[in-house]
């Protein structure tokens, strides 16, 4: 797609997330019954990923209410015999942890405890990624530039060559600066500008439009990143 019809289409999607915001649309998505804020493009985009990839382990930052871990699990059921993913979050709520626990995909999930750049947190993620499978990163926790830059310098050594890093909420920097009165993270310091300061310093990623391209709806422009190197 062309530079000037991919910004066209990044518009659409700006404005129609703008809209949605306005009645909580996003809030909605539930997946196998669990909330889940992703937009269904970004879910169509990152089955096409563990499709193609088949990781051997998904490392997620960010658990919430569960749904996000259950959807990479469920892609990675229909996938891969043995995929698992592995997910952090630093307050990980008893009832979530429960209910992941008794799922029918509970084997293929591992559920750390603790912040997501702290060594500790870290040196589990490293001890749990077994054999030489493939291994994509998704980063849906803090939102603000300097989170988000220090779990890129984290995870970054986690991805395997051809694989992705996928930054969520990108989409923030496009966003009108009334949404997030009040918030820590905006316009000028979300996830979209900790990736550009990421691209500056590290030449092993580059950022696959294709993908944000094909399916529009995205919370996610410029944050599907691909380890060319």
């Amino acid at each position: 797609m062309s530079e000037s019809i991919s910004a066209r289409m990044r518009d659409i999607n700006i404005q129609w997330l703008t809209r949605a915001a306005e009645f909580n649309h996003l809030f909605n998505t539930r997946w196998l019954g669990e909330r889940f804020f992703h937009l269904p493009g970004d879910m169509l985009a990152i089955q096409e990923l563990v499709w193609r990839i088949r990781p051997a382990c998904i490392v997620q930052t960010g658990i919430a209410a569960g749904g996000g871990v259950i959807f990479s699990a469920s892609m990675l059921a229909l996938a891969t015999d043995q995929g698992q993913v592995i997910a952090v979050e630093p307050r990980l709520r008893a009832e979530v942890r429960e209910r992941l626990q008794s799922h029918r995909l509970a084997h293929r999930m591992q559920l750390l405890e603790g912040e997501s750049c702290a060594d500790a947190s870290l040196a589990a993620i490293r001890a749990r990624i077994t054999g030489d499978g493939p291994v994509l990163v998704i980063l849906d926790l803090t939102h603000t530039h300097a989170h988000v830059l220090r779990e890129l310098a984290c995870y970054a050594e986690f991805v395997t060559r051809d694989s992705y890093i996928v930054v969520m909420d990108t989409i923030m920097e496009y966003l009108p600066e009334a949404m997030f009165h009040g918030k820590p993270y905006g316009r000028g310091n979300n996830p979209a500008t900790a990736v550009r300061a990421f691209l500056a310093d590290d030449d092993r990623f580059q950022v696959d439009g294709e993908i944000e391209d094909r399916v529009i709806m995205t919370l996610s422009p410029g944050g599907f990143l691909k380890r060319v190197r």
